[in-house]
Formats: structure tokens, C-alpha cells, sequence
């Protein structure tokens, strides 16, 4: 009786999460219907919203299927190849996530102030989301069992032959992720495009915004870009196809032979040190020469407060994202069912849209339904915790599913009650993915932008809303100060997840 009550407190805990990952988007599409039919048809036919589709569509045509070539063969090359320093390679090469990418962008206008339009935006996004390929694809094929792989090449294959056989249809999984992830957030994206000229509808939406937010204009583009976004996300489904990676059994975890390069080594090696300069190395040496000049009086004083505000809203925001995301993952690991997971999948939804669409939702309702809310820390927190609860989420699933349910149910059996038994046993058991979830929720929130744009209090300064009211500004060496500090603190993004890429066997 006593399990089964805290089974349906944990069902309730996790449906109310849900609830509020989902009710921004009843917000926006409410809203955007007010506008009428006739009005919203007007609206969207008109030849500006064919423009912002035509250029969203062609940023996505370009960037994604490039971040997965490069992505795809840097991995490769890392993982499967005798490539001279394949360790520091693997660093390297993800690296540019410890950059966020209108830091990026910030560093290429200043370096050719010409780069603008359609080839800068494709440019500084290409080399700043293609990590997100290379990063499932290289902990895939470290993983994979290179049996099937010999089987082919003992059968008359060439070893080009047998890996496009074998070894590609098996990443399709982490290909097509990860070319979900560049999508999503190239729909999302907006400090790049606007730093570039280049207008999409995350654009659209932030001049609609500064004009009025009241009316419905901004929610019927964002109505739009919701459907942009449920198109990537079942393109990604067909994409990703249903073949089995996994096999039955441990077996034995042996790496695949690397194949030698050879005459091609040289060419390798130009390639990955040419992606990791242009990804890399400008960035941040744009910034240490800015940075050179940003000396001035108070600078010091006010990088602490900033840094110390920005510090607080990831702690918050991490702390938020994952108590939200733990009765979801509890459920899923310990009671699934075709509910749990619509649960589950109903959270991945909000954060697949734009910061600037849930704080725009979080602004209408704020002041429609609950105005002291308005401009306060708790708004901005759960909309960080919207936003990033996917992050959390997967990193509880797999510490919950590394961790034995029958620890729990003997703690219980020895007459410590739930609150106890989480203490003593689960967070133990799960304390690592709990600090990996956290660690990635803050590391976003650090350098968000859009939301914390619309949504951050009155008087509350932050070093990406410093670094853009300087940019904005056109003064690059004092934004420099505030870039700095935001890539120093996503150092350890890129740490956590090369050590998830070498503990993935």
C-alpha cells in the first residue's frame, strides 16, 4: 500500500512537471489564435514570413548536413584510424563547445567585419555545432563490436566496403542525433544571426518583441517555428531508423584495429588542425587581443558582480532542472509505461523551441495570470528549468538505470521510509549522474541569452547580457572581458564530456 502511494506521488510529481514544460506552448498557440483566422492567414502569407522560411530553410540545408560530414569524419579519424595524437585530437575537437557560439560570431566580425549575411551565419554555426555530431558518433564507435566489421572483410569486402555495410548504418543513431541537436539549435539560435545580419524567425521574434509583445504577431511566428520544430523531430525519428546497435550479451569488449592512413595522414592532419584554428583558435585569440585593451577602472568590480549573478542563476537553474527531472526519470526507469514515456517525451518539446518563445509564453502568462511574478529570479529559474530539463533528464536515466532497485526496496524492507531510502541509497548510487546533469543544466544557463534577455529581474546583469549590450555597442574590446569568463567557465563542459567519450565502451 505504502509503495504504491509513493508510486503515484512520484506519477503526480512528474505529471505536474510536464504540465509546465508544456504550458508555454499552450500560451504561444493561445495567443497566436486570438489573432483569428483571417488575420493569422494574413499574417503568414505574407512574402517577409516566406523570406524568414526561405533563409531558416537554407541555414538548415547547409549547416547541418556540413557539422555532420566534418563531424562524421573527425570522429572517424579520431576513433578508427592510427592517427598521430588522437588524444589531443579528441580534446580539441570538442573544445569549441567550451565557446559559445555568439562568442564565436563576436570573434569572426572582428576579424572580417565583411563576413555578414547567409555564408558568416552558415560559417561561425558550422564550426560551432559540428561537436554535436562528432561527440555521439565518436562514443558510438568506440563502443561498437568490430565483429561484424572482420565478418565482412573475411567474407571478400574491401575495407571501404565493409565499413559502409557494417559500421555507417550502425551510426545512424548517433548521426541522426546529433544532426537533431544542430538543428534544434540552429532554430533557436539568434545572438549568431543577428551579430551576422541574417534574419530567421528567432530574429523575427526578438523585433517583435522590442516593437510590442502584446500582440500576436511574435506568437503566430513562434506558432510556425513550433512547427518547424515538430517537423525536425519526426524527420529525426524516419532518419534514425530502427536497426539494432546494441547486441545480447557483454561478450568481449575488444577495440576495432585502427586502419593506417598511410599518404593520407598529412591530409588528415591539415584538415582537423584547419577545423580546430578556424573553430578554436580565432575565437579565442580574438579574445585574449581584445582583451589586451579592456583594462579601465571598476572593470575588475564589475566582472565579479556579473560573474557572481551569472554564477547564481546556473546554480539555481542546475538545481531546479534536475529535482524537476528526477520523478520523471524514476518513473521511467522504475515503472515505464506508454504514459511515462509521453511524459518524458512532453518535456523535450519546450526545450526544442527558442529561449525567446518560452520566455515570451513565461512574459504573457506572468502578466496575464500572475504579475508579481514578473521580472522576479523564480520566472527566470523555471524557465531555465524548462528549457534545459532534457539534460537532467538523460543523465538521472542512466545513473537511475545503473542503479538496482532491490537497494531500495531492502532499505525499505529494513524500515527506513522513502525520503530516507533517496538519501541513504538512491542519490548515492545516482550522485555522479546527478552532478553530470547539473553540471551540463549550469553550464547552458551560464551562457543563455534570449530568455534571460526577456525574463532576467530588473538590475540583474549577467556576462552574456553584458557581453551583448557591449557588442551591440560595437565596443568588441569590452565585451572581451565577459567572453573570457564565459568560455572559462564552460572549460569543464568540454572535460566532463571527454571523459564520457572515453568511459563509453
Amino acid at each position: 500500500m505504502r509503495a504504491s502511494s509513493r508510486s503515484r506521488g512520484v506519477a503526480v510529481a512528474a505529471t505536474l512537471v510536464a504540465a509546465l514544460t508544456v504550458l508555454p506552448l499552450v500560451v504561444v498557440l493561445l495567443d497566436a489564435s486570438s489573432a483569428g483566422l483571417d488575420e493569422a492567414v494574413d499574417y503568414l502569407v505574407r512574402p517577409r514570413v516566406g523570406e524568414l522560411l526561405a533563409n531558416t530553410g537554407l541555414l538548415m540545408g547547409v549547416t547541418v548536413p556540413a557539422t555532420v560530414v566534418l563531424g562524421t569524419l573527425a570522429a572517424w579519424l579520431v576513433e578508427r584510424t592510427a592517427l598521430p595524437w588522437a588524444g589531443l585530437w579528441r580534446t580539441l575537437l570538442l573544445a569549441p563547445l567550451a565557446v559559445p557560439a555568439f562568442v564565436s560570431a563576436y570573434a569572426w566580425v572582428t576579424v572580417a567585419p565583411w563576413l555578414t549575411g547567409f555564408g558568416g551565419a552558415a560559417l561561425v554555426t558550422t564550426l560551432a555545432y559540428f561537436p554535436f555530431v562528432f561527440l555521439p558518433v565518436a562514443a558510438l564507435l568506440r563502443s561498437l563490436d568490430p565483429a561484424e566489421e572482420e565478418v565482412a572483410r573475411s567474407l571478400g569486402l574491401s575495407p571501404t566496403r565493409a565499413v559502409v555495410r557494417t559500421v555507417l548504418p550502425r551510426l545512424r543513431p548517433a548521426i541522426s542525433g546529433g544532426a537533431l541537436l544542430v538543428a534544434l539549435h540552429l532554430l533557436a539560435e539568434y545572438g549568431v544571426l543577428e551579430m551576422m545580419r541574417f534574419q530567421t524567425f528567432t530574429t523575427a521574434i526578438m523585433q517583435r518583441y522590442a516593437v510590442g509583445f502584446s500582440d500576436a504577431s511574435g506568437s503566430l511566428l513562434a506558432s510556425v517555428l513550433l512547427g518547424l520544430c515538430l517537423l525536425v523531430l519526426t524527420l529525426e525519428v524516419v532518419a534514425r531508423g530502427r536497426r539494432r546497435v546494441s547486441r545480447v550479451g557483454a561478450g568481449t569488449q575488444r577495440p576495432a584495429t585502427r586502419a593506417r592512413l598511410g599518404s593520407w595522414t598529412a591530409p588528415a592532419l591539415v584538415l582537423l588542425g584547419t577545423l580546430v584554428g578556424l573553430a578554436l583558435v580565432v575565437p579565442v585569440a580574438t579574445v585574449l587581443r581584445w582583451l589586451g585593451s579592456a583594462i579601465g577602472d571598476g572593470l575588475v568590480d564589475d566582472l565579479l558582480t556579473v560573474t557572481a549573478s551569472t554564477v547564481l542563476l546556473a546554480v539555481l537553474g542546475g538545481l531546479a532542472a534536475v529535482v524537476a527531472a528526477l520523478p520523471g526519470a524514476w518513473l521511467l526507469n522504475r515503472r515505464r509505461s506508454a504514459l511515462t514515456v509521453l511524459l518524458e517525451r512532453s518535456t523535450y518539446l519546450a526545450s526544442a523551441l527558442p529561449g525567446v518563445v518560452v520566455g515570451l509564453a513565461l512574459v504573457t502568462l506572468a502578466i496575464d495570470w500572475a504579475r508579481p511574478l514578473y521580472q522576479t529570479l523564480a520566472l527566470t529559474v523555471l524557465a531555465y528549468a524548462i528549457l534545459f530539463l532534457p539534460r537532467a533528464m538523460v543523465a538521472l536515466r542512466a545513473g537511475l538505470a545503473a542503479a538496482p532497485p532491490e537497494l531500495s526496496e531492502a532499505s525499505r524492507s529494513l524500515g527506513l521510509g522513502g525520503p530516507a531510502t533517496l538519501v541513504r541509497v538512491v542519490l548515492p548510487l545516482i550522485g555522479p549522474s546527478v552532478l553530470t546533469g547539473f553540471v551540463l543544466v549550469s553550464l547552458a544557463v551560464s551562457t543563455e541569452l534570449t530568455a534571460t534577455l526577456l525574463l532576467a529581474p530588473t538590475g540583474t546583469d549577467t556576462l552574456a547580457l553584458a557581453f551583448w549590450r557591449e557588442t551591440s555597442a560595437l565596443d568588441y574590446a569590452a565585451a572581451a572581458p565577459y567572453a573570457a569568463v564565459m568560455i572559462v567557465l564552460s572549460v569543464p563542459l568540454t572535460l566532463l564530456l571527454r571523459r564520457q567519450i572515453l568511459e563509453e565502451r
